[in-house]
């Protein structure tokens, strides 16, 4: 499931409804990412994310098939908020249900890393200098890389 949105999230009920009335599910895991106030030695009082509608549910579609074609997931979920968020808000949910541990921690983080680089999301950062976009990360890169060889399904 994807929404892109940007009313704020409950996590608990969001978890309820993904994994509701299916005994299936052993295990599941939950990334929650959050406005910090601080970006390096820089204050951030704000930050606005803006998309590209249409092409961001598209790509994150993708994104979720593909870590259903990689993992045995029983349910996965992916929300993105956008518009103007305040240090302490939740930007993004990623959860990922399968019988097994194993998949739903990998599957979880196959989801947010590619999230981060092929998602089409655009960052302002509001800080006291102004503000400024956020420039894409290697680091990021980095994480997508481990995934580019395709995984069959665990099953610890």
């Amino acid at each position: 499931m994807i929404r892109v949105q940007e009313e704020d999230f409950d996590l608990g009920a969001e978890l309820a409804k993904l994994t509701a009335g299916n005994a299936k599910v052993g295990g599941l895991a939950v990334f929650v990412g959050l406005v910090r106030d601080m970006a390096g030695a820089q204050d951030i009082g704000a930050m606005t994310l803006e998309h590209y509608p249409g092409m961001t549910e598209k790509m994150l579609t993708r994104v979720e098939a593909e870590a259903n074609e990689r993992w045995p997931l029983e349910a996965s979920l992916i929300i993105h908020r956008v518009g103007r968020l305040e240090p302490g808000d939740q930007i993004v949910l990623v959860a990922a249900a399968s019988a097994h541990r194993e998949a739903a921690f990998e599957a979880c983080q196959f989801l947010i890393d590619w999230l981060k680089t092929k998602a089409p999301f655009w960052k302002l950062e509001e800080t006291g200098d102004g503000a400024k976009w956020v420039e894409a990360r290697d680091s990021d890169d980095t994480a997508t890389e481990r995934w580019r060889a395709p995984k069959t399904g665990a099953a610890e």
